[in-house]
């Protein structure tokens, strides 16, 4: 997803500024360019701060529900399981949907292909942040309030021919987190304010480090390095990502105003940081997780490790895109990062071969899903899209009989 998307950067995989997008780098340079803002050195900190913080969040939280999701009997928390040939061939079918939405924006008219995005991310945003929810409001729910069962059924035909379709199991409590997160869609939807695609992206972003499993470390070095080279040929080598970054409008990033101090909540100046560059590292962050708690030596070496990693990644991609003012492809600086540091930290403990040995579908139930039909959960603003289907598929579409999880992001 476009780390520095629509409206601040013209590369969808970093967090850059973009004065064709009405941001400014600040400085003399900037200075030269009348009616433009230019964000203030407090503004821009607090921006990409915010956004540092934000892109941490949904890993750290995903990547300890990843744990339970990798021992849930539920069916409905099942995670969907990327082997070593969904990985290499991630890169191309990212990058097929990236330039057919770069064909589809030219071809067609923007305002109608966004205005269908829109309704399909307001559904998936929905489900998403419900299933977000659903821990807290079961938590939080007063016990004084009856939580009474449903059951939503659909069927086809008669008789000894009738066919499930659709059979749900659902309780007040997921009706309580549906209607909250019903209103921030229509906030969304309404609005496009810039808080409700947050709360819409942070969702999305943490159910994909949950719900999407590498099933072991090689995996994951596929897939990152594939994307490593579609990350840098796309911000590179054509305009196709920045066209589709421009033209892409869906809560598929995370933004933070650099004008906040200037104009508060109506702020409309923002930086981005694209959900693909939250997603792909942190479901290899997540894996990690898992390797280290089958070790039972009661450490998180290698997942602390891989998330300081992260952080060094992320902030180095900011301060190559503040210094030469360019889009960066956030990948470039991530995969490095979340993949060297692991691999020394094994070298160093003698555990290497252990590590790249381990399977994470080991832990997983046998009647866990393989990808059949993988996310394109890249850098790229089409990823998500087919992502969040994907995830659909695997934990909310099944005409199974399960409950209720507002999980099909």
């Amino acid at each position: 997803m476009a780390d520095t998307d629509p409206g601040l950067a013209p590369a969808a995989e970093a967090p850059v500024l973009d004065p064709a997008l009405g941001l400014e780098p600040s400085g003399a340079e900037a200075g030269n360019v009348t009616g433009r803002f230019v964000a203030s050195p407090h503004g821009a900190a607090l921006a990409y701060g915010g956004l540092l913080l934000m892109a941490l969040l949904p890993i750290f939280c995903g990547a300890l529900r990843s744990v339970r999701c990798s021992r849930s009997k539920n069916s409905s928390d099942m995670p969907e399981t990327i082997t070593s040939r969904d990985a290499a061939r991630f890169p191309i079918i990212a990058s097929c949907t990236l330039f057919g939405l770069y064909l589809f924006f030219k071809v067609f008219s923007q305002e109608y292909i966004n205005l269908l995005l829109s309704v399909y991310f307001f559904v998936l945003g929905i489900l998403a942040l419900s299933h977000t929810m659903s821990p807290l409001m079961s938590r939080f729910f007063p016990s004084s309030l009856p939580n009474k069962q449903y059951q939503l059924l659909f069927t086809q035909g008669a008789g000894e021919s009738k066919e499930e379709i659709l059979n749900y199991e659902f309780d007040t409590k997921d009706l309580v987190c549906l209607l909250i997160s019903g209103a921030v869609g229509v906030w969304y939807l309404v609005k496009k304010h810039w808080i409700a695609n947050n709360l819409f992206g942070l969702a999305f972003a943490l159910n994909g480090v949950e719900l999407l499993h590498l099933n072991n470390v090689s995996t994951g070095c596929i897939l990152l390095g594939g994307l490593f080279v579609y990350d840098v040929f796309w911000v590179f080598g054509t305009n196709v990502m920045v066209t589709v970054a421009k033209s892409f409008e869906a809560p598929i990033k995370l933004v933070f105003p650099q004008d906040l101090l200037e104009r508060g909540l109506q702020a409309s100046n923002f930086a981005m940081l694209g959900l693909g560059d939250i997603v792909i590292p942190g479901i290899f962050i997540a894996l990690l997780l898992r390797f280290d708690v089958s070790l039972k030596k009661n450490s998180r070496t290698y997942f602390y490790s891989s998330f300081l990693a992260y952080i060094f990644g992320l902030a180095l991609t900011i301060f190559v895109m503040h210094t030469f003012k360019h889009a960066q492809p956030a990948l470039l600086y991530l995969v490095p990062a979340c993949v060297g540091f692991p691999v020394i930290v094994a070298l160093f403990k003698g555990e290497l071969t252990e590590m790249f040995s381990y399977e994470s579908s080991e832990e997983v139930l046998p009647a866990s899903p393989r990808l059949t039909s993988f996310p394109t959960v890249s850098g790229s603003p089409a990823s998500l899209a087919s992502s969040m289907d994907a995830v659909s598929m695997a934990t909310g579409s099944s005409p199974h009989r399960r409950r209720l999880q507002p999980t099909s992001m």
